[in-house]
């Protein structure tokens, strides 16, 4: 039975799995081992693009992160003079920019959300809004939740937040990244299962240098002194680096193009009334009314995708 006609979940959906077929003997060599020379070569002229959309309320340093992960002044916030409300609006923001480093070309698109839930008490938990953004948001996307300004909670305060919000998480299912589902390997499941185990991220964002102890290191100035983003001690900022840009960036771009985008495509295609219903019609993934919402509104919010020139 084909795994889509099971559930709308992403996880059911099959990537493409490495070849099962024992290898074959070979007499010498033939040059296989130079396709990994083309595919750099490739890469290096073409570049890559990701795609990255934050989602939050009004000053909790949506903009200062996106610069801090990518070192960049990528986004620039004006934030509203004082006595100034911030303007509640439905429209997505999104900036683009290419970033080298070493030869390696990024084209970087940010989405970003302005006055998303402002209006709304969070009590200090995933609200309604949240819950049901994130139901919708995870069966088209992958979603990486943080803790913002980890460094305004204690320790303490930090992991009981965590633990709230994985609680919250698993009671309405959904489904972050890295999906448990994915893990290929044994390497595979041990790293995404100590990430899993620390998402939400609490992160600290800064983009401003500072030296400690004769170094220069990103940080923010308090009066109890600097607050290092790529210190682990002080905030998890170095994990979500590593696993949206050096362990996972690849990843998050196959599952959103074989994944999320294929069982988005069926879904229109379904709910389209262009396929011609007769002996021959097949109807692609069925499921009960109610079951899957389609966030129609989101045109770039995808976390990551090859062609960002694709809308929803």
């Amino acid at each position: 039975m084909d795994p889509l006609r099971r559930s709308p979940s992403p996880c059911l959906s099959l990537r493409p799995s490495s070849p099962s077929t024992p290898p074959c003997e070979m007499l010498g060599p033939v040059g296989i081992e130079a396709v990994l020379d083309q595919l750099k070569i490739k890469a290096m002229k073409m570049g890559f693009e990701f795609n990255i959309m934050v989602v939050g309320q009004s000053g909790l340093g949506k903009s200062t992160m996106v610069n801090t992960l990518f070192k960049s002044k990528v986004w620039k916030s004006d934030p509203p003079g004082l006595g100034v409300p911030t303007p509640q609006t439905l429209q997505l923001h999104s900036l683009t920019h290419v970033i080298e480093e070493k030869g390696v070309k990024l084209k970087l698109t940010v989405t970003d959300t302005p006055g998303f839930g402002d209006q709304i008490n969070n009590d200090n938990c995933l609200r309604p809004l949240d819950i049901e953004f994130l139901q919708r948001l995870c069966r088209t996307v992958n979603v990486v939740p943080v803790i913002a300004r980890a460094d305004s909670l204690t320790m303490e305060e930090r992991e009981a937040f965590r633990r709230r919000i994985q609680q919250n998480l698993r009671t309405h299912c959904i489904d972050v990244y890295p999906q448990m589902c994915f893990d290929e390997d044994i390497n595979d499941k041990i790293l995404n299962s100590k990430l899993r185990d620390r998402i939400p991220f609490a992160v600290v964002g800064a983009d401003q240098e500072h030296v400690v102890n004769g170094r220069c290191v990103l940080g923010r100035k308090t009066k109890w002194g600097i607050i290092e983003v790529e210190n682990m001690a002080h905030c998890e900022f170095p994990l979500l680096r590593d696993l949206l840009i050096r362990s996972h960036l690849q990843d998050l771009k196959d599952i959103t193009h074989n994944v999320h985008y294929e069982n988005y495509r069926i879904i229109r295609l379904n709910e389209s009334h262009l396929l011609p219903r007769g002996p021959g019609w097949v109807n692609l993934a069925p499921a009960s009314p109610g079951q899957l919402t389609t966030p129609r509104t989101f045109k770039v919010c995808r976390g990551a995708h090859d062609d960002s020139d694709d809308e929803f």
